[in-house]
């Protein structure tokens, strides 16, 4: 293969579907394609497939922008923080993503402090003290640690039959997803603390690959393996974010990757099934689909869902003027964290915020509009609003 035709093909964007990439370029091309890149890809060692393969990673194809990383730094005094408006939106759209029935109510009246009601809100309650868990830096990932957050957040609201056997960190029989057209087994059972060791080992290594592609590879992993009976997803999004404030990214926590996720949930599951379909013609786990599929659709969207830097500094300025008042401040650091930079009316944020009469909600978005922290448009003759 000449490397004209090679770059045609590394450049094509179905380069991620090896089965379009056979009828576009026909099966020898794309053997051959496949044979040149494989060298140079990136060896996951100690991460293995089903048959023991080692899994690999292309660099090089998922672009992680540079800007994200910052964002997420943003906070950096070292400690990690929840808000309340992310931890509401990962929690909500974490159970949504596995159609768990939930509501926002109830999972406010949880993060407030009752206690829960139903089973339902069981499983609300154990989220909010795995996100607290995870927020804690002291909190080291190891198989120990792990066992204690899936418990927790988990583990101790299933059903008897999901729970996990005594004295064992993993469930101990076969477990099958069904979704899409396929149902897919779970890692033997038998074979899942040796795999679970090589994930901590692989967590707990430095490594040349971006930190952020990094996390996105743990949660894929988890999810590929399914090391427990049920919340393989929830826990294996935990971890993913457990892992970036491990490594200095603390603002992972002020924003919602399961809302994210929510928007984009087909492209979601499709990563999932292209390493699968791209698997059975290479012979190769190559995770670089799911990647990409976070960097396109999460990472790279977090500039949209955080203020700008000078809206920052404008309300930092406002503060020290004196010109906000206590109930403003609540309500920006609300608002800012619950629609992520989403436009939002004021009878929405009156409804979501929940403690403001109407008439304070309006005052407050008014004077922010006028004072440029946030901006205005008309939507079907009605003004939404959202922070710069």
């Amino acid at each position: 293969m000449d490397a004209l035709q090679l770059v045609k093909m590394v450049e094509d964007k179905s380069f991620t579907d090896l089965k379009k990439m056979q009828y576009k370029y026909s099966n020898e091309s794309v053997a051959e394609m496949l044979g040149i890149i494989a060298r140079g890809a990136y060896g996951l060692s100690p991460l293995k497939d089903f048959k023991g393969r080692e899994m690999i990673y292309l660099d090089n194809i998922a672009r992680i922008s540079s800007k994200c990383a910052k964002i997420l730094l943003s906070h950096s005094d070292g400690t990690s923080v929840c808000s309340s408006g992310a931890a509401e939106d990962e929690i909500y759209y974490s159970l949504g993503i596995e159609n768990i029935d939930t509501s926002r109510e109830s999972v406010r009246r949880i993060l407030a402090g009752y206690a829960p009601q139903d089973a339902f809100e069981e499983r609300i309650y154990g989220m909010k003290l795995g996100m607290r868990f995870i927020a804690d830096y002291q909190n080291e990932i190891n198989e120990e640690n792990l066992y204690k957050l899936y418990q927790m957040s988990i583990g101790n609201y299933l059903e008897p039959e999901n729970r996990l056997p005594d004295d064992s960190f993993y469930r101990n029989d076969a477990v099958y997803v069904v979704g899409g057209k396929k149902t897919h087994k779970g890692l033997d059972s038998k074979l899942l603390p040796e795999y679970m060791r090589a994930l901590m080992t692989f967590i707990n290594t430095e490594s040349d690959i971006d930190d952020l592609a990094k996390a996105a590879i743990i949660h894929f992993y988890i999810a590929y393996i399914h090391p427990y009976f049920d919340g393989n997803g929830r826990i294996a999004r935990l971890v993913q974010l457990w892992y970036l404030v491990q490594r200095g990214y603390p603002s992972a926590m002020l924003v919602s990757f399961s809302a994210l996720i929510m928007e984009s949930r087909k492209l979601y599951y499709k990563a999932y099934s292209l390493i699968e379909q791209n698997a059975e013609i290479s012979g190769i786990v190559d995770v670089t689909p799911f990647v990409l599929y976070f960097a396109q659709n999460v990472y790279n969207r977090l500039s949209q869902a955080m203020p700008s830097q000078y809206t920052m500094d404008e309300f930092a300025n406002a503060l020290l003027r004196g010109d906000v008042t206590e109930k403003e401040h609540a309500l920006w650091d609300y608002a800012k964290n619950h629609y992520n930079g989403q436009w939002f009316s004021t009878k929405e944020l009156e409804k979501d915020y929940g403690k403001a009469a109407y008439g304070t909600i309006r005052t407050f978005v008014q004077k922010f509009n006028s004072m440029g922290l946030m901006e205005c448009r008309n939507y079907s003759n009605r003004p939404k609003y959202r922070i710069r």
